[in-house]
């Protein structure tokens, strides 16, 4: 372990939490170095959301790599990039009715929200952006300065302007009352000057997996389409199923103008981000915008495969909707016996809130020395969020289930109760 005090910069985090030499992985499970195996509900902050080495997904990848196949490619043609959009638009785009151009901006999920905001910006020819408190779109300048954290803020160092804070969708209000107080922040925000763009999570992740409700993301677009500003959702963590369809704002009915994707759209947690938008908003010039690893092919590959095998039905759709069921009923129990508040989520991104501060994190650690791999989320840390891979088996979601109840017990046991 001393390479990494050593040598690893302090900004390290994960690894404080799980201090453990991590070996090998498949689905669900990680194994370390003392031969000691973990349940991932973690999966990779949303990037692994199949599981760690999917078999189909490693197969192609090493038939690819043995067969001498491009690595690096810039934005030339290759042609894992050509199966890769063609699957996308097949298996996705097409049966969804959606037409999206697809831009590669680089090879994180920041990347894709750098780029949609300087395309909403050249689009509009306005400065300003909407955000929304709690929530969470990247740790790079542009990105940094729509996410409201304000300790990761605070981390640029230099102001982040031209952006504009708004409330996000409150599940203490009704839809009327919640619709409401959209419009008027909207204005509000507006009152300077018409907004470029606006950008949100239909499900907040690292803000404390809050779902916002189907008729304020509707009322968002309207707004947005009635006031020629872009709406930019941010999909990096809430895509790719993590909330039973393939895009979480399907079930709103909503059609973004531009839509951000990273995680898990390369199906194996190697590097690759997208960035859809309308055709009519492609104004961008050759190599206006552009990176070294915005191309990256082995990620076509595992891409084009998850795909092929998680998408060409509606199977995993349908049992993410299934679990995502047993976990709300799990939770709620756990919130009862122990007096906490009630769960939210959506598919199989769920949040438990604790408000005794420090509680959601000694819930992670508990789970942890159990075997569980679970982390906190919110401004505050303090909700203890799950994200089981997708592909989870119903015995690894029931054990651990039972291991974050007993993680809870064991907190409110010991500090009293937790809420």
């Amino acid at each position: 372990m001393s390479v990494f005090a050593t040598m690893e910069s302090e900004v390290r985090s994960y690894s404080r939490a799980w201090p453990a030499v991590f070996t090998t992985a498949r689905g669900a499970e990680l194994r370390d170095a003392d031969g000691r195996t973990y349940l991932d509900f973690f999966a990779g902050a949303g990037a692994l959301n199949y599981g760690h080495n999917p078999p189909e997904l490693k197969s192609a990848l090493l038939e690819y790599l043995t067969g001498d196949g491009i690595t690096h490619g810039l934005d030339m043609h290759t042609a894992a990039k050509g199966a890769f959009l063609e699957r996308l638009r097949d298996l996705v785009l097409t049966p969804r009715g959606l037409d999206y151009r697809v831009q590669l901006p680089g090879p994180g999920g920041t990347n894709a929200v750098e780029a949609a905001l300087k395309l909403a910006r050249k689009v509009t020819g306005r400065r300003d952006v909407g955000y929304f408190e709690r929530g969470f779109h990247g740790m790079t300048l542009g990105a940094l300065a729509v996410t409201a954290s304000p300790a990761k803020r605070a981390g640029a160092g230099v102001p982040l302007p031209h952006t504009v804070r708004m409330p996000y969708d409150d599940p203490a209000d009704d839809d009327e009352r919640a619709v409401t107080r959209l419009v008027r922040a909207l204005e509000s925000a507006a009152a300077d000057g018409p907004l470029a763009a606006v950008v949100a999570e239909t499900v907040q992740g690292e803000g404390g997996v809050n779902p916002a409700r189907p008729a304020w993301l509707r009322t968002l677009s309207a707004w947005a389409r009635t006031h020629g500003t872009l709406l930019v959702v941010d999909d990096i963590q809430m895509g790719c199923g993590r909330t039973g369809p393939f895009f979480s704002f399907e079930t709103s009915g909503i059609v973004p103008d531009v839509v951000c994707l990273s995680k898990s759209v390369s199906g194996y947690g190697t590097p690759l981000a997208l960035t859809l938008l309308r055709p009519e908003h492609d104004v961008w010039r050759p190599g206006e915008h552009n990176g070294t690893f915005r191309g990256y092919n082995p990620a076509f590959v595992t891409a084009t495969r998850a795909l092929e095998v998680f998408w060409s039905d509606g199977a995993l759709q349908a049992r993410t909707a299934l679990l995502g069921e047993r976990v709300r009923r799990s939770l709620t129990g756990t919130a009862r016996r122990h007096g906490l508040a009630a769960p939210r989520g959506r598919g199989l991104a769920w949040g438990l809130p604790l408000e005794r501060p420090g509680a959601a994190q000694e819930v992670c650690d508990a789970a942890y020395r159990a075997g569980l791999l679970v982390e906190t989320a919110g401004l505050a840390g303090e909700v203890v969020k799950l994200l089981p891979p997708l592909t989870v088996t119903d015995g690894q979601l029931e054990r651990g289930l039972a291991v974050l109840d007993e993680a809870v017990a064991a907190v409110a046991g010991a500090r009293g109760p937790t809420a």
